[in-house]
């Protein structure tokens, strides 16, 4: 069975307790449809399993099928260093349908982060090199598509939809 490399880290964007009993590792890619999809299913679980639950987001851009998906990936961290990935993670998501440059200038507007620093960070190469980091990190835990999950560490390979991960961070939680 495939297994989490690395294991989750102080460099992880994570949201929830960290002792946790149940931590969830989502690769995801900003432009893909599947994991826009999943991610108000994920937000139903992060309510519906509290303090219980711990999400964690890592980048597997599948930037050639999704152009959009590196750019994405580098306003998120660029957000990140003003301290709002989660909520540029949630804005991406939300208008996953309008992603473009320009757009995320936008959402980082409405988010108020300083716009000077966000666009230099969206262009600055540490950050490149973190997504890809994160890309090779899934690589080598064997994600081949987007959303991949990873339970407790463990690679998940049921259905993304709320019933069947509930079922499994339950379990987990056991």
């Amino acid at each position: 069975m495939a297994k989490l490399t690395p294991v989750v880290n102080k460099d992880d964007h994570a949201q929830g307790p960290p002792d946790a009993p149940v931590t969830l590792v989502e690769y995801g890619d900003f432009q893909c449809p599947h994991c826009g999809a999943a991610h108000p299913i994920l937000k139903q679980l992060q309510q519906l399993h509290g303090e219980t639950f711990r999400l964690i987001f890592r980048h597997f851009p599948l930037s050639n099928s999704h152009p959009m998906a590196i750019p994405a990936a580098m306003a998120a961290e660029a957000a990140s260093r003003q301290g709002k990935f989660w909520e540029m993670h949630d804005m991406i998501f939300e208008h996953q349908d309008q992603l473009s440059p320009e757009a995320f200038v936008k959402f980082a507007g409405k988010l108020k982060l300083d716009l000077k620093t966000f666009e230099a960070d969206s262009e600055d190469v540490s950050l490149a090199e973190k997504v890809d980091a994160s890309f090779e990190s899934g690589v080598r835990s064997g994600v081949n598509g987007t959303p991949s999950f990873f339970i407790n560490g463990a690679k998940y390979n049921g259905g993304y939809d709320a019933a069947s991960l509930s079922e499994a961070i339950t379990t987990a939680a056991q």
